[in-house]
């Protein structure tokens, strides 16, 4: 990331990059999340969460390398750092694709509901388009400074007057300061919208999916000392954490 670009991400919430993914990368994460779709099933995105209207998968750092590969995304681990500081780590990265059909607005909100604190800001997401987002298929809605307002938005049902809604093209990706009020909109066309979400925490936060548990002893066995410490596995306070908060993020669109 450019200076500029960091600067960009601070002060609006967000920054949209373009042609992250190429053509071969892009192929690849769709066919493997079309994969394990097939494969879970009516148990897709069950170490999360389930949600009518949408298609869910959860836990894919454990799924493949080609999600390895984008968790540890210099670009997204540069922006990760340029909103919460030294001190972060992945806290999950699922899948969610908006189903045609999907006619309802999803609330305004903060990631994990909360506000920047003393010690600075807690939660950073990361959007990558597997699909155009375009005005029709349910792209994310957002308030661009809204992480600068210090409060939680009070009507997050109800279009807000300066919300805009997040285009771009397949292989693109949103960096955002989710503490900004986003949330998904209507999927009006015939095809699903499909996405995945990496989304990191500060140090002193719970990971929505605590990686300790969730991954396989041989993934574990496979992991670059980068991927162990994007997903803190060495981190003793998330052992901690894991206990009294992991799974709490709530909405992720």
């Amino acid at each position: 990331m450019t200076a500029d670009e960091k600067i960009l991400l601070q002060e609006q919430g967000y920054l949209i990059v373009r042609g992250v993914m190429d053509a071969a990368w892009l192929e690849e994460l769709r066919m493997a999340t079309g994969r394990l779709l097939e494969l879970e099933g009516a148990d897709a995105g069950g170490e999360f969460r389930k949600e009518v209207g949408s298609d869910r998968l959860a836990n894919l750092v454990d799924k493949g390398e080609c999600f390895e590969r984008l968790v540890s995304h210099p670009m997204l681990l540069e922006a990760a750092e340029a909103v919460l500081g030294p001190d972060w780590k992945l806290s999950s990265l699922n899948y969610r694709a908006a189903l045609p059909g999907e006619q309802s607005l999803q609330p305004l909100h903060c990631d994990m509901g909360l506000l920047p604190d003393s010690l600075g800001n807690a939660v950073f997401n990361s959007i990558w388009m597997l699909d155009d987002f375009t005005p029709e298929n349910g792209p994310t809605r957002f308030v661009p400074g809204s992480h600068r307002s210090g409060v939680l938005p009070s009507n997050g049902s109800a279009p807000h007057p300066d919300e805009q809604v997040a285009l771009g093209f397949a292989g693109d990706v949103i960096l955002m300061n989710s503490h900004m009020w986003h949330g998904g909109t209507a999927n009006r066309t015939s095809t699903p919208r499909r996405s995945l979400h990496g989304f990191f925490v500060r140090g002193d936060q719970p990971q929505q999916q605590y990686q300790k548990r969730l991954l396989r002893a041989e993934t574990v066995a496979g992991l670059s000392p980068l991927l162990r410490r994007v997903l803190a596995l060495d981190d003793e306070r998330n052992d901690v954490l894991s206990a009294v908060g992991s799974g709490k993020s709530g909405f992720l669109k």
